[in-house]
């Protein structure tokens, strides 16, 4: 299987049930969205000197192909054939859970803090920006535009920007980089 296919050519993409869409379809631009997210995160995975916080990482990652592939998937028939494409209530919970078990580690916060720290929490800090990207993306796709979205994926994604928040908060404190407070 070629990488080019050149059906894209015309500025044109398809969706999972074959239907063309230009590339500035709001569909596109949430999934687009994700699929940005899900390569920052690869990168702060790069970052991570922490097995277990890169290890949650990877699987949010995972997360993200299959919501990715639910906001391409107008006829919603992916689910039907492929069940690592879905995204649940327990995927949530374990996000959750995580933030939960993270928190416990970290000080109290008291104040906003300035994004950065180690290099690893930095990149966190921007995956979460551009994970409230994708949730804007994701309601602009349902109220502006009219589609219906499985109200997991809305969830998953702002539970999403929380737990990143606390990641980034405790690779900086598992490397000993300090928050400074706004």
């Amino acid at each position: 299987m070629k990488i080019y296919t050149r059906t894209g050519d015309a500025g044109e993409t398809g969706l999972f049930d074959g239907t063309r869409v230009p590339k500035s379809d709001p569909r596109v631009a949430a999934y687009g969205d994700v699929d940005e997210l899900n390569a920052w995160l690869g990168l702060a995975r790069t970052a991570l000197q922490d097995d277990e916080v890169s290890a949650m990482i990877e699987r949010v990652q995972r997360d993200l192909f299959a919501l990715g592939a639910r906001l391409a998937d107008p006829a919603h028939r992916i689910a039907e054939r492929v069940s690592k494409a879905a995204v649940t209530a327990g995927d949530i919970k374990r996000l959750e859970e995580w933030i939960d078990r993270l928190e416990a580690g970290l000080p109290p916060l008291r104040r906003f803090i300035l994004a950065g720290g180690s290099h690893a929490g930095a990149t966190l800090h921007l995956a979460r920006t551009v994970c409230r990207r994708a949730e804007r993306s994701m309601v602009a796709l349902a109220r502006d535009h009219g589609v219906a979205l499985e109200p997991d994926l809305l969830t998953y994604v702002n539970r999403l920007s929380d737990f990143l928040f606390v990641a980034a908060r405790a690779a900086n404190h598992r490397a000993g980089s300090a928050e400074i407070e706004w």
